[in-house]
């Protein structure tokens, strides 16, 4: 396993936070922090830079007071916004889009500071914030136009179907992908015409942050998105309490309490929760193409993704090869934390992490499984990096057979029929991403629409369905509630409110017309009307 050193390999400029990874923090992180909610009743805390353990930023904590504070000035701005037209909105999007593409540099940084990614992986949030961006720029104002239906009584009922934004939407975003997450859920309800009220992890903040800045910049009023830094256990009654509708990215225990909090006030929410995300590789698939797929489908971000690819299985007639293939390419990856291009994989993000993936390699080990690649932590690199990890002959015993371990830890199963291999993908609790690997495209679709996953990709592990905006990303079972991206992830926020007038005809008898015979007129008249088109 090769490792990176912190010295430049390119040519960017340095960063306007701290020159290396995990430089002390710089004025422009005290800038962007001075942009949050917060903090004159508590005390603040300092983050770490995942590299170097390194303080990057001293945050300011908000208490139940600043939030609810923070949701009354969001509800007055809201109404202003909300009565902007929808394509006034858009154009703020696209701005945002340029400047996203125009600033990126600085937003690497930060995404690689604060969290410990690789560039490359840094650039997917940079990616995912600008698709994401153009695309609610481009698309709101079709998909949440006045939509007419036809009425109970053609030409004579005229129907239609209004979007309504739900108000002031509550926000909680996670540590692991925290420009793109936040963009994806944030966006397309300011789309909507709603404010938002965001609490990003204090670890990971600054990205948040700096897409706020750079979104009031574009256009965005003042006060219809605020930003609260806190501790769950001090302002999440508060963000339960206070929104409109509450989406949140994390645990599914977490994700669980705060859903059973919001159903006592029958208000709306989306959750996107764990994974234990498997990749079936069919035994026609082209073995080198399948195993570079695998490493990036596994370690992208050290692991620490939601669709991340967990468990491999693997047709026995290219078992071995397959194995063989994706443990080179593996033990190939070069780990490292300079603010550069030159590593594959980064760090963990924080010393909970580095335990918890630890701690499964343990356990697997203990109960037999074999490690092909990786298995330590590597403390000669950096506090928080550990070895992209590759397992076989894991029972089901094992922790990491069926728990999350959300790191760059991942099992291969072999299996001889597609049918096995199937139901062993569909063996968990959740159900939030999954990865066919063929030469076929029919017959890795076939096996795709059988797989209990909210997202499946074809020859990909999680890229082409995470940047394909148009599309719904969400999971089944215990991976989540609702769906960001799409038309989906734009109505979510909102009310339907359907109107409908009545012209001169009643829906009920004219005077002295016998109830039986208006039934009976009513019946032959839908009987007709199920054979018009559009009925």
């Amino acid at each position: 396993m090769t490792s990176t050193t912190s010295q430049a390999l390119g040519k960017e400029t340095p960063s306007t936070i701290g020159g290396v990874a995990g430089a002390p923090p710089s004025a422009r992180a005290a800038e962007l922090v001075s942009r949050a909610i917060g903090g004159k009743d508590s005390a603040p805390v300092d983050m770490h830079a995942p590299f170097t353990g390194q303080i990057t930023a001293t945050l300011p904590q908000a208490t139940d007071a600043d939030a609810r504070a923070a949701f009354a000035d969001a509800r007055a701005a809201q109404r202003d916004w909300a009565r902007r037209p929808v394509r006034e909105r858009q154009r703020v999007l696209i701005r945002l889009h340029d400047l996203v593409l125009d600033r990126q540099r600085e937003a690497l940084d930060l995404v690689q500071i604060e969290a410990g990614k690789a560039r490359l992986d840094a650039f997917d949030e940079v990616s995912a914030t600008a698709l994401v961006a153009a695309y609610y720029g481009k698309h709101s104002a079709k998909i949440l136009a006045p939509r007419r239906a036809p009425g109970v009584i053609p030409l004579v009922t005229k129907a239609g179907e209004l979007r309504h934004p739900k108000g002031v939407v509550g926000v909680i975003s996670p540590w692991n992908y925290p420009l793109a997450l936040t963009a994806m859920d944030v966006l397309p309800a300011l789309a909507a015409g709603n404010a938002v009220v965001q609490k990003p992890d204090n670890q990971t903040a600054l990205s948040a942050l700096w897409l706020h800045e750079l979104a009031e910049e574009a256009g965005l009023p003042p006060g219809a998105w605020q930003i609260l830094l806190g501790r769950g256990s001090r302002i999440g009654t508060a963000l339960v309490e206070e929104s409109d509708y509450l989406c949140f990215t994390g645990s599914t225990p977490t994700g669980k309490a705060l859903a059973s909090q919001v159903a006592n006030r029958l208000t709306g929410y989306s959750l996107e929760l764990g994974g234990k995300n498997p990749m079936v590789v069919l035994p026609d698939a082209d073995v080198d193409k399948a195993a570079a797929g695998a490493v990036t489908a596994c370690f992208s971000s050290a692991g620490q993704l939601c669709v991340s690819v967990e468990r491999i299985y693997v047709h026995e007639s290219i078992r071995d090869a397959f194995t063989e293939a994706f443990v080179a390419k593996t033990n190939a990856m070069r780990l490292g934390g300079a603010l550069d291009y030159g590593a594959g994989m980064g760090s963990l993000t924080s010393a909970e992490q580095l335990e918890n993936v630890s701690a499964h390699v343990r356990d697997a080990r203990a109960h037999g499984a074999t490690v092909l690649a990786g298995g330590r932590a590597r403390p000669d690199l950096g506090p928080l990096f550990h070895e992209p990890t590759v397992l076989t002959d894991v029972p089901e015993t094992a922790r990491v057979f069926a728990e999350e371990t959300f790191g760059p830890v991942v099992s291969i199963y072999g299996y001889t029929e597609v049918d096995a291999a199937i139901a062993r993908a569909n063996d968990t609790e959740y159900g939030l991403n999954a990865s066919v690997w063929s030469r076929d495209t029919e017959a890795a679709w076939r096996v795709a629409s059988r797989l209990k996953a909210g997202t499946v990709n074809i020859n990909e592990g999680y890229a082409a369905t995470f940047g394909t905006v148009g599309v719904p990303m969400g999971g089944m079972k215990d991976s989540g509630v609702g769906r960001r991206n799409g038309a989906e992830g734009l109505l979510r926020y909102t009310e339907s409110q359907s109107i409908a007038a009545q012209g001169g005809l009643k829906l009920r008898p004219f005077r002295g017309m016998p109830p039986r015979l208006w039934a009976s007129a009513m019946t032959a008249s839908m009987r007709a009307l199920r054979r018009l088109p559009g009925r």
